[in-house]
């Protein structure tokens, strides 16, 4: 059978890793509609190779530029754009790519509508996760992990139940800056920190991996993913990017996931997941070239984001919104030469001391919390640059 893919995000990072996974299985899937928030000629190009007749932008503008150069295709714009898209006609799966908060409405339209979700946006779980676990459970939707951390433990846990679970370790590569001195993180550029020794991702994902804010995210969506207290959540530093997340047993067992640190095999499982274990074209793991596996705990007063993650996690409430928002504010900031490397976790920290926890029950609660903390963060990297 054909499978229909939605991908969201489709000119970014795993948007094209995804669609080397469609180039290597032409028989088997195929893209039903594409969506991309700013590269249109990048999207363009993409329609016209896969033959793509649904394709979502952000604004009207855009959108003229989509149907002059693809006048049969059907353009979507627009805020409820991403939305539409998930539930076009013939999509099977949606691969949610989107970067940031703006991947939380189509995520949960396609869950509430029964669409599976292979979800690389850990943003949506972490702002609005029992939301979407609870859409997931209503409709029978899944929600499939691509991020090569919680694929790694989906691998692990097949055939167990949480009861079976001591812990899980997700791994972290400990970003371009693990060895580097609390003097030196005051010096940090832009260019230093999108310098990861190991994966290739987009801006944005890259400066979260600097500051392990990635892994405080990676902690909450863990939690809500596979329903596992925060305290049986833990970090482990792996340079190497080798073993990508490990499940501690009750008997004392652990089972871990390795391969080459390469997107395309998580996304590539996502895909055919209910389908078993899929042939494929990337570089497998030799183990005998492999130097050695070493691990470390993060240090988490040169780094601090991750324990802002588990404090906000544990809090609960509204407390992983606020915290998701404000990161991506001052992620933004930074890249934009507004705010130093160091400054990234200190106003995510203040925007966290000034909010005032509510419980988000509805969509729109989300994103009334979100819109405030971004407000807050902006003010504060305001207030900071005049200060300087």
């Amino acid at each position: 059978m054909v499978r229909g893919l939605a991908i969201l995000g489709a000119t970014g990072s795993i948007g094209r890793q995804t669609l080397d996974v469609v180039r290597a299985h032409p028989e088997r899937l195929r893209v039903e509609v594409v969506s991309a928030h700013s590269d249109v000629n990048a999207l363009l190009a993409i329609a016209k190779e896969f033959s793509v007749r649904r394709v979502a932008v952000r604004d009207g503008q855009q959108a003229e530029i989509v149907r002059d150069a693809l006048p049969a295709a059907q353009v979507m714009w627009g805020d409820g754009a991403l939305a539409e898209a998930a539930l076009s006609p013939g999509v099977d799966l949606v691969v949610n790519a989107v970067v940031g908060s703006a991947g939380i409405r189509p995520t949960l339209a396609a869950l509430d509508a029964g669409v599976d979700v292979a979800l690389a946006n850990k943003e949506t779980v972490v702002a609005a996760g029992q939301l979407v676990v609870t859409a997931a459970r209503r409709s029978g939707a899944r929600i499939i992990p691509v991020d090569s951390e919680h694929s790694a433990i989906a691998q692990c846990l097949k055939g167990y139940s949480p009861d079976d679970v001591a812990s899980l370790l997700l791994t972290a590569s400990g970003g371009p800056f693990r060895t580097a001195s609390a003097d030196r993180l005051r010096t940090v550029t832009v260019s230093d920190a999108l310098a990861h020794p190991t994966w290739r991702m987009g801006a944005k994902n890259t400066i979260d991996s600097a500051t392990l804010m990635n892994k405080g995210l990676e902690v909450i969506e863990a939690h809500f993913l596979f329903s596992i207290p925060y305290h049986n959540i833990d970090v482990v530093v792996h340079p190497q990017s080798i073993i990508h997340s490990l499940v501690a047993f009750r008997d004392g067992s652990m089972l871990a996931q390795l391969s080459v640190p390469d997107m395309r095999l998580p996304i590539q499982y996502a895909i055919f997941e209910s389908d078993g274990r899929v042939e494929a074209p990337w570089e497998r793991l030799d183990l005998t070239q492999v130097a050695k596996l070493t691990f470390e705990a993060p240090d988490t007063a040169r780094f601090p984001a991750l324990n802002l993650a588990y404090r906000c996690g544990e809090a609960g409430g509204s407390y992983p919104a606020v915290m998701n928002a404000a990161n991506e504010v001052a992620a933004m900031a930074f890249m934009a030469g507004q705010l130093d490397f160091l400054g990234i976790a200190g106003i995510v920290e203040r925007v966290i001391d000034s909010h005032d926890s509510v419980t988000p029950l509805t969509l729109d609660d989300v994103l009334a919390v979100d819109h405030w903390a971004r407000v807050r963060a902006r003010a504060l990297i305001t207030e900071r640059g005049r200060s300087v």
